[in-house]
């Protein structure tokens, strides 16, 4: 009975530990991040063709678009794209040509599908249409300031950079489900990222910006080896490296609203993404649990109840809810709400990515904007009946 409690104590401990630890170096991550400088100005700023892929009227869809629009740029195009001619997006685009007649706005209506990505089939669809040969692809919920343009561009005046990508910041609608989901990217997979990006990882890309220039879309051969993917934005990291370019992540920070108007609009739609990362990283996967930190470090504070170090333990504990709390208000110095006011939440936000990433295991199924779904090892999609 004491070798079983012993082994209790020590597991515990080492729960603790791992919480605590990963925590704190995701708060180290986090702030090494934000003291970060600007890029440079290359001095000379390219022609470049924003590519925005379009399904319906998002919330807040015309402000979003609005402020691509607004860039301080010199030359720019934005070519936007739908599937379906009644697609309600189409009045917004035609509403911002209007009201911008100096900025060269395309838009795309083509519902030819090339797989089973429907986005990868729009942008393929799109892509004629660009007219210059720095390329932005830009996913719809996006938002941003003026000088975006400059800064996500500037790496790519280095012609070792292959791809420039950027982190983002979700800003929820006022729904409930709308900032658990919010949570889940500011709070556990944007300190992960960065987390990996301290430790000289370079495999994220995110679909909120993409960047590269024409001759290295089509020195790897388009679009089109992405068109079945789940994760189009990692394989796309992917064929850029083996051309022996580099991935930058730009210091410039995307704003995207994220709206999930139910819970089981929040279960799919982080499922879909579980699913993605085991894909990546199926052997890792397993060990995720290490950066689900609060329900880690309770379990080892009940396992080391009682023993004669429980003190310690608590000190665990306490490193590891500090952190967690650092991480749920740092992302938050120009937010609208109070920083204290979804402090409530941290705890079924938690407890949900818990048994999101638990339930992963046993499905390949994905439902993305309505469609179903199967995702093989590979991750390969293929829809469902």
């Amino acid at each position: 009975m004491l070798f079983i409690r012993s082994l209790v104590t020590i597991a515990a401990f080492a729960g603790l530990g791992l919480a605590a630890a990963y925590s704190l170096l995701t708060v180290i991550a986090a702030c090494v991040w934000r003291m970060r400088g600007t890029p440079k100005n290359p001095g000379t700023l390219p022609p470049v063709t924003l590519i925005k892929p379009l399904c319906g009227a998002e919330p807040g869809l015309y402000e979003h678009l609005r402020s691509f629009c607004r860039q301080n740029y010199p030359l720019y195009q934005i070519v936007f794209g739908v599937r379906d001619p009644g697609d309600p997006a189409c009045a917004i685009v035609r509403r911002l040509a209007a009201e911008f007649p100096k900025v060269s706005i395309e838009l795309v209506i083509n519902p030819q599908l090339h797989g089973s990505n429907l986005k990868i089939s729009n942008l393929i669809n799109m892509l004629p249409y660009a007219r210059h040969d720095i390329l932005l692809m830009v996913d719809s919920d996006a938002y941003v300031g003026s000088d975006y343009l400059a800064a996500v561009t500037a790496p790519l005046s280095d012609h070792s950079a292959g791809l420039v990508t950027c982190i983002y910041r979700a800003v929820p609608t006022p729904r409930l489900w709308s900032r658990l989901g919010a949570m889940y990217i500011n709070e556990w997979y944007v300190p992960s990222v960065l987390l990996a990006w301290l430790f000289g990882h370079q495999g994220y890309v995110s679909g909120q910006t993409v960047g590269l220039r024409r001759e290295t879309l089509q020195a790897i051969g388009g679009l089109r080896p992405l068109a079945n993917h789940l994760a189009d934005d990692y394989q796309l990291g992917e064929l850029v490296r083996g051309l022996g370019l580099r991935v930058v992540l730009s210091p410039y920070v995307v704003r995207g609203v994220h709206h999930e108007p139910s819970f089981s609009s929040l279960a799919h739609h982080e499922l879909r993404w579980m699913r993605t990362i085991r894909v990546l990283r199926p052997l890792s996967f397993r060990l995720l649990f290490i950066s689900f930190c609060l329900p880690l470090a309770l379990l080892g504070l009940l396992g080391a109840a009682g023993s004669s170090l429980s003190a310690d333990a608590r000190t665990l504990f306490a490193a590891t809810v500090t952190a967690r709390l650092i991480l749920h208000v740092v992302h938050r110095p120009r937010d609208a709400r109070s920083a204290m006011s979804d402090l409530w939440l941290l705890p079924i936000r938690d407890a949900l990515i818990f048994w999101v990433w638990g339930r992963s295991f046993f499905t390949s199924h994905v439902t993305w904007r309505g469609n179903e779904f199967d995702v093989d090892a590979d991750g390969v999609m293929r829809p469902l009946p």
